[in-house]
């Protein structure tokens, strides 16, 4: 081999591995901002679920909320109603359903009883 022939050969071994080397980094470069998009857009989506979740719990425990008022209402009212009933066969308990009854009569009108 002659002198000019090694120092070409040796040129382009420099040139062809800094090539080489510049190709390698671009394709890293590539690689890493490909895997840096990639885990923002699963961040953004887990973002996204927690912010749907926050607000389907937010909803549920509303309904949650309405829904244990009305059965605690409902609750009282069979209560109440229960204890008027016992009420009834209680002494004196006729008198007393009688008397409840006539609040829901206007003063001015004639009743009638019947025996």
């Amino acid at each position: 081999m002659s002198k000019s022939s090694y120092k070409n050969s040796s040129f382009y071994k420099t040139y062809l591995t800094s090539a080489f080397k510049k190709k390698q980094q671009k394709q890293e470069h590539f690689v890493s901002l490909f895997f840096v998009i990639i885990k923002s857009c699963f961040s953004l989506l887990a973002l996204i679920s927690l912010i749907k979740l926050g607000y389907s719990s937010k909803v549920r425990l509303t309904r949650f909320k309405e829904i244990q008022d009305s059965f605690s209402y409902e609750k009282y009212r069979y209560n109440d109603l229960s204890r008027r009933f016992d009420d009834l066969f209680s002494s004196e308990g006729e008198q007393r359903f009688m008397k409840d009854q006539d609040q829901i009569i206007s003063r001015d009108i004639i009743r009638v009883i019947w025996r």
